[in-house]
């Protein structure tokens, strides 16, 4: 069993991120910390730097968010940024989506233990529960691929006119040149490049939004959508 590192002190800017969840906030970094690590989420070397680089890097999100909204946090892990932005922002609509079982059963511990009520857990690949899962205003993704392929797998869990934001870091700008191309193809018609957290993380979190138009995934993704959404009638009538 891997030993847990020290947790650092709790940084100023915390109770004013979290507010009235900062308690949870407390607890949720104590859980990455120790379970966590145990269970091989998060490595013993991130844990001095869990609040900063971690979940205040995630919770900045938020200022870009719009009210209200439905979100799919693609390839959650251990919760980041899914977690943040839901004590942050109890306003929306949270589906935390993640493959492995070990994952999702953490993810489901912590949001039973913290009460994340506007929280879903659903455990599978993005390919896979395209058409199964409803589509969503807002994809969110963190450290899970580079943007050209992330975008085949978020993209299209998106509704129409929806938007894609992938918190990235010093190499957004270029991945965002390098997969132009690929984007457009999957229905993409903005990108660009957000600087989120001043006076909370330094350097600022780095987001790259793609906002797409009325198809999603564009022509490619259509039919399987369609094809999904045909099966799961089907299902549900039986």
């Amino acid at each position: 069993m891997t030993e847990a590192a020290e947790l650092p002190p709790v940084p100023e800017q915390a109770h004013e991120v979290f507010g009235d969840r900062y308690a949870d906030a407390v607890r949720y970094a104590e859980l990455l910390a120790e379970a966590g690590v145990q269970r091989g989420l998060i490595g013993p070397r991130e844990v001095p730097r869990l609040w900063e680089r971690h979940l205040l890097n995630c919770a900045v999100l938020s200022e870009v968010v719009p009210e209200g909204v439905t979100v799919c946090d693609v390839g959650s892990g251990a919760g980041l940024p899914g977690i943040p932005l839901a004590l942050v922002r109890e306003d929306l609509k949270i589906t935390l989506l993640e493959p492995l079982l070990r994952r999702t059963n953490f993810l489901t511990e912590v949001v039973e233990l913290l009460g994340l009520d506007h929280v879903t857990v659903v455990r599978g690949r993005a390919e896979e529960v395209m058409g199964k899962l409803p589509p969503v205003h807002v994809v969110t993704a963190r450290a899970v691929a580079p943007l050209d392929r992330l975008a085949t797998w978020g993209i299209p869990l998106l509704r129409p006119y929806g938007e894609m934001l992938a918190l990235k870091g010093d190499t957004a700008e270029e991945e965002l040149k390098s997969a132009a191309t690929a984007l457009s193809k999957l229905g993409a018609v903005e990108t660009s490049i957000l600087h989120v957290g001043e006076g909370v993380v330094d350097p600022m979190s780095t987001v790259v939004r793609v906002e797409v138009g009325e198809s999603p995934g564009g022509v490619r993704f259509a039919a399987k959508r369609a094809k999904a959404a045909r099966t799961g009638r089907a299902r549900r009538r039986r």
